[in-house]
């Protein structure tokens, strides 16, 4: 959704995933959809291998970075009795780690065509989850979740000086092959229970990420906005009534 976003409006965007059929497949897809320029790169961001590989990709082809959105995350869920050490390690690795080394390892980049008043930005995407009491059994997500929040300020406010503005968008419920198998990809209930009525849309995630990606987010540094229909303002309050 958010690489949509940005490729129907004329930004040259890198994707990654895992899988290379679906990366390069999905980069073709976006590309011929909005006329506009996707190519997508294989890489497994969970380890500091793939990292590396991703970032000497990237340097490969580009000079500068605009703009870097940290998305790639995972869930595990299960009992608080039973909740299995690589249940904890996957999700941190790839929900916390990948976003502190993979934003480390392109400083550089980032820094190259930023100024004080067009700054690169860098994009975590963090979850309602991570500042509320989590739906589901996911007890290292919500942990995982709170740490980029954080970890995003931390960031934020020594990267400014760089000219790079760090902040984060902590989506609520988006149709997603992660919260789709929650909840046997049936978001009616969802949609109930949320204060918009209904769950969120690629104009709301993507344009929220172009706004802090553009001039008119270069003043807004370290923030965490919530993308969530109402949930999280209307947390506390009955919404049946």
């Amino acid at each position: 959704m958010i690489a949509s976003g940005f490729v129907a409006n004329g930004a040259k965007v890198y994707i990654t995933a895992r899988t290379k059929e679906v990366v390069i497949e999905t980069a073709q897809r976006l590309s011929k959809e909005f006329n506009g320029n996707c190519i997508g790169i294989t890489s497994d961001i969970s380890n500091l291998s793939g990292i590396k590989n991703l970032v000497e990709e990237i340097k490969s082809r580009e000079e500068a970075l605009d703009v870097l959105v940290n998305n790639a995350g995972t869930a595990w869920g299960g009992s608080l009795k039973d909740f299995p050490e690589v249940g904890w390690d996957k999700v941190m690795d790839l929900n916390v780690k990948s976003v502190f080394f993979l934003t480390q390892s392109l400083i550089s980049l980032l820094e190259k065509s930023a100024s004080k008043n067009n700054p690169s930005s860098v994009i975590n995407i963090g979850s309602i989850d991570g500042i509320n009491k989590n739906t589901f059994k996911h007890y290292s997500y919500s942990a995982a979740k709170s740490a980029v929040h954080h970890l995003s300020r931390v960031l934020a406010a020594e990267l400014v000086h760089k000219n790079i503005n760090v902040n984060v968008i902590a989506p609520g419920p988006f149709p997603s092959n992660m919260l789709g198998k929650a909840v046997s990809f049936d978001y009616s209930e969802l949609e109930k229970r949320n204060p918009r009525g209904r769950v969120g849309s690629p104009e709301d995630i993507g344009g929220l990420a172009i706004f802090l990606a553009s001039r008119a987010g270069a003043f807004t540094v370290g923030e965490v906005i919530t993308c969530d229909g109402g949930l999280i303002a209307s947390a506390g309050h009955d919404l049946t009534s």
